[in-house]
């Protein structure tokens, strides 16, 4: 038996694209938003997606420039660590959710492994890209520190995903953003996950190589 299809990467991302392209409202945004918002279209196969996508005033620019600066990428779990194109950035993410400390940590504060993680950010916070794309406790528990007068990120992208908090949390970023003087980009609703919060930076690093559909 055989298979009829497209066995080259290139052709078919470029096909992807175009039919991203033809089936998703990208009104309203500018050419940098269109390339996050398709590419979060592609990682999770759904064009309706986009009508729930936000997108900051400034957040493309701003996590452009700092994903060219080389700032650190600080990520809640391991997969959005790995979901992010190693081949475009100089300094590998961080995740601190399995550093040896952190279980200690939440089991002191009976809290969750990803809300203890962010006491080991540390200075890295400042002018990162925070990555959130599984906990909306980590997303809570950052909006919590940068309320009470913490450093800020560059970029946050918080598009954790799930039943319990996902979908408050993301509407929290979205409405309190402004008030705190951060951008973000963010998927309201109950969906997201890692691999839609990874493609958020790998769009925005394409955009800093001129690499666009």
């Amino acid at each position: 038996m055989s298979f009829e299809y497209q066995p080259n990467p290139q052709a078919i991302e470029r096909d992807s694209f175009r039919q991203i392209r033809e089936l998703t409202d990208l009104s309203g945004l500018c050419d940098d938003g269109q390339q996050v918002v398709m590419r979060v279209v592609h990682s999770v196969g759904d064009p309706l997606v986009a009508q729930q996508m936000r997108v900051s005033n400034n957040a493309c620019a701003a996590g452009r420039e700092a994903l060219a600066n080389h700032c650190a990428i600080l990520c809640d779990v391991e997969m959005v660590k790995q979901g992010i194109t190693k081949r475009m950035i100089q300094n590998p993410p961080l995740c601190y959710l399995n550093h040896e400390h952190t279980a200690t940590i939440a089991k002191q504060h009976g809290e969750t492994r990803s809300m203890a993680a962010l006491e080991l950010w540390g200075e890295q916070l400042e002018g990162s890209v925070v990555v959130i794309g599984n906990a909306p406790t980590a997303l809570f528990r950052l909006l919590e520190m940068i309320k009470a007068g913490g450093v800020k990120p560059a970029l946050i992208v918080g598009i954790p995903v799930g039943f319990v908090g996902a979908a408050e949390s993301k509407q929290a970023l979205w409405d309190i953003h402004a008030e705190l003087g951060i951008e973000c980009i963010t998927l309201l609703g109950r969906q997201g996950g890692s691999a839609a919060a990874s493609s958020v930076v790998n769009a925005l690093l394409r955009c800093n190589i001129d690499e666009r559909y």
